[in-house]
């Protein structure tokens, strides 16, 4: 099924004025087929096109590179560290598909979840094939050593545990047994966390040769590696091994900057939880505000200059559905800006073409070319020129593969 919108639009790096958007509906997909003048009439694979009205626009749909689809959705509250582990694993896939759905409502067409297992490939899978409506979805395994970062999530004595690995040989077994499960990528610690029960930002995670054996094992496999990394330690770590891209990335040095634009890594911030963790919110505890609030006095200014020497911020929230809602990314966006520096547009750039590009699917997603998805927002104002006009509550519709999946286009 064809259709057509017309409407001032930015394409993920550049306004293109009051232009025609075509696209088609095959399957369980869409897929732009065409950008072309507003006076252009119909065109092969096209009907005639619906105006949208002065004061809207199009931008692409955002993409938010680091997520964790797992926790609780419903009414009420719950704890945030018990709920996964008194809860049954379908139960969680349920929770998984709302927030995923309450993304995208808030105009996040795809997600990158940095910590899956068969709760999200089953759910990236149900969601291409059309079983259910929801984002597009990677979901990358996380390989992480005893007593590391994401070992320290679960209790000691709770003997349910996610699998670890230690030693090179376990590493690569794990690597490829995300691999086997279906993983887009693999996601490993090189330094401390904040939300983990017990251990500091500054522990060590894995030795030299245990990265060396999980990255080589993923590129070998074709799978993207993401790595969290907090201190200088970590990030050096992280840059040696060459990961694909660093997450939070806190007190990224000037002269690891450098390194780190030279080798193409992207960094995602994750600004909004570490600031409300820092402050105490959403029932942390004394122990991680602490951690938080350490690591965040220094950030700000560090980030900026980084950025002034050309690191590639994206969008990453670290989106769990407690201290950042899945809906908070445009907010996190204005908050880099702020932090940054940036204009709009470059605000803009970092939720949608750069963000495709850390994901490995620049052309694809993130922009609005012939060929690429058919994921969109239709927007109250410009906000590739006011980036306060960038917020939910300006959400005119919607367009995930094709279709219209919240809101509504206007009437023609």
């Amino acid at each position: 099924m064809n259709h057509s919108l017309t409407a001032e639009l930015w394409d993920g790096t550049s306004a293109r004025g009051t232009v025609t958007l075509d696209w088609t509906v095959d399957g369980v997909d869409g897929t732009i087929s065409g950008l072309r003048p507003a006076d252009g009439g119909t065109t092969a694979s096209a009907l005639p096109a619906s105006a949208l009205p002065a004061g809207l626009s199009i931008i692409p749909g955002l993409i938010d590179t680091h997520v964790h689809l797992v926790g609780h959705a419903g009414h009420g509250t719950s704890d945030f560290l018990t709920w996964p582990l008194t809860t049954r694993p379908e139960e969680q896939t349920l929770h998984g598909l709302a927030n995923a759905r309450a993304a995208l409502r808030g105009g996040v067409t795809t997600l990158r979840d940095l910590s899956a297992d068969d709760i999200q490939f089953s759910l990236r899978r149900a969601l291409d094939q059309g079983v259910v409506e929801g984002p597009r979805l990677q979901a990358h395994g996380m390989v992480s050593m005893t007593a590391g970062h994401g070992d320290l999530f679960i209790p000691p004595a709770f003997p349910l545990r996610k699998p670890v690995a230690d030693g090179p040989d376990e590493c690569r077994k794990l690597v490829r047994h995300w691999a086997r499960a279906g993983a887009d990528g693999i996601k490993i610690a090189t330094s401390g966390g904040v939300l983990s029960v017990g251990d500091k930002s500054a522990w060590r995670n894995y030795t030299a040769p245990e990265i060396d054996a999980i990255v080589d094992e993923a590129h070998a496999l074709g799978l993207r590696v993401a790595a969290h990394a907090h201190t200088e330690a970590g990030i050096d770590a992280a840059i040696w091994h060459e990961v694909d891209s660093i997450e939070h990335g806190t007190l990224l040095s000037a002269s690891q900057a450098g390194r780190i634009v030279g080798l193409g890594i992207t960094v995602a911030p994750t600004l909004l939880i570490n600031d409300r963790i820092a402050a105490g919110r959403a029932g942390v505890s004394a122990e991680q505000a602490e951690k938080a609030a350490a690591l965040v006095v220094e950030r700000d200014s560090r980030m900026r200059e980084a950025a002034d020497l050309g690191v590639d911020f994206v969008l990453g929230t670290d989106a769990n559905g407690h201290h950042v809602d899945f809906g908070d990314q445009m907010e996190e966006v204005r908050l880099m800006a702020a932090t940054f520096g940036w204009s709009p547009a470059r605000a803009l750039e970092s939720a949608t073409s750069r963000a495709a590009r850390a994901i490995g699917e620049e052309g694809r997603l993130g922009t609005l070319a012939p060929g690429a998805a058919a994921d969109f927002l239709v927007m109250e104002g410009r906000p590739w020129q006011n980036l306060a006009e960038l917020d939910t509550s300006r959400i005119v519709a919607v367009i995930s593969r094709g279709r219209v999946v919240a809101g509504a286009l206007p009437a023609a």
